[in-house]
């Protein structure tokens, strides 16, 4: 976890310089507004935000009424998190986002976007986010598949099943025993991303 932690420490200084991490181009950050809009109900509702990087979705979800919590690895990536939500009620914690450090609490939405493939464990870190859901709950995930071959070093000897994103289809499969039921939404759109795609992005809701 010291080494994830590291990663992304690195990278926490240029990491808004992304598109569709920063969400600095109002017609990107109104596209991802819209999204959330869609999947995550009118609230306002607890909402657990995993991996939250600097912390953009969650000022979005914070914008439309709802009580969050986020939670990342690394360090530095926080400082920037609650810099960007100092204005709002949000709690910003550093933890293990495969299994976050809420204790007791349950959420009525639990978030994660483009996380699955840092995780050693995805499938372990899927079973304890549908845990921290309320009855009737929703897990959000925005995943893809953009890398197809080759390897990567993000963290040289450790072993990441789903690295370079995961299929909606293996997705799925591995979601279907744990809630009851779920949707796909395609994300082709370049509005999402500041530019043209071309590899599988989207995004899965699935209820409790």
């Amino acid at each position: 976890m010291t080494t994830i932690a590291g990663f992304w420490d690195a990278a926490a200084d240029s990491f808004d310089d992304e598109a569709d991490h920063g969400l600095r181009d109002p017609g990107i950050r109104a596209a991802w507004a819209a999204r959330l809009a869609e999947w995550v109900p009118a609230g306002p509702l607890d909402v657990l935000d995993l991996g939250c990087g600097t912390g953009s979705l969650s000022l979005l979800l914070a914008a439309q009424g709802h009580r969050l919590t986020a939670v990342d690895l690394a360090p530095r990536m926080v400082e920037r998190a609650r810099v960007k939500l100092a204005a709002t009620d949000a709690v910003v914690l550093t933890g293990d986002a495969a299994d976050p450090p809420v204790g007791d609490g349950r959420f009525d939405v639990v978030l994660a976007r483009h996380l699955l493939w840092t995780i050693p464990d995805p499938r372990a870190a899927l079973t304890r986010w549908v845990s921290l859901l309320r009855p009737g709950g929703r897990l959000v995930l925005v995943e893809g598949r953009w890398q197809t071959s080759g390897q990567s070093d993000y963290v040289p000897g450790e072993h990441f099943p789903w690295m370079g994103g995961v299929t909606a289809d293996d997705l799925t499969a591995a979601l279907r025993p744990l809630v009851a039921g779920l949707q796909v939404h395609p994300l082709p759109d370049p509005a999402l991303w500041g530019k043209e795609i071309t590899d599988e992005r989207y995004a899965v809701v699935a209820v409790l």
